[in-house]
C-alpha cells in the first residue's frame, strides 16, 4: 500500500481537532475495506475506524465513537480521518490501511475496529499524532 499521508487542522491540543488524509497510489481504495489504526508506545495496536467495501458503512472503535469521522473521496482516491474533541489518550502513530475482506469492517466487536482486533492486510506509513493537555 503506497499511501502519502497528510495532516491538517489544529495544533493537536486537547479539545481540538486534526485531520489525517491518506492518498492511495497504484490501486483504488474503493475496491477494499479502508480505515485507520493506531499504536501508542507500549500499547497494543488499536483499530480506529473503517469503511466497508461492500456497502460503504462506517464503523468506529468505542474509544473514538462520536468524536472521529472517516470519509472517502472516490475522485481523489483518498481516505480522511477527521478527529475532533481530541484527548491526550489519542496520542499515537496513526496508519491508514486497506484490506480486500469486507466482513471484518463491522460493529460486532470482532474485526478491524473490534475489541478482538483483526489487522488489515495492507498498511501505509504512519503519522505521529501528539495531543497535549
Amino acid at each position: 500500500l503506497m499511501c502519502s499521508c497528510r495532516r491538517g487542522g489544529g495544533l493537536g491540543q486537547a479539545g481540538g481537532f486534526l485531520r489525517l488524509s491518506c492518498a492511495a497510489s497504484g490501486f483504488t481504495f474503493g475496491d477494499y475495506a479502508i480505515g485507520w489504526f493506531r499504536q501508542a508506545p507500549g500499547k497494543e495496536r488499536e483499530g480506529v475506524s473503517c469503511i466497508s467495501s461492500s456497502d460503504g458503512s462506517t464503523h468506529y472503535a468505542d474509544s473514538v465513537k462520536g468524536r472521529f469521522t472517516i470519509s472517502y473521496d472516490n475522485a481523489k482516491n483518498t481516505v480522511t480521518l477527521h478527529m475532533n474533541a481530541l484527548k491526550p489518550e489519542d496520542t499515537a502513530v496513526y496508519y491508514c490501511a486497506a484490506d480486500p475482506r469486507p466482513w471484518p469492517c463491522n460493529d460486532s466487536g470482532v474485526g478491524f475496529v473490534g475489541r478482538v482486533y483483526i489487522a488489515m492486510e495492507y498498511t501505509g506509513k504512519g503519522t505521529q499524532v501528539t495531543v497535549s493537555s
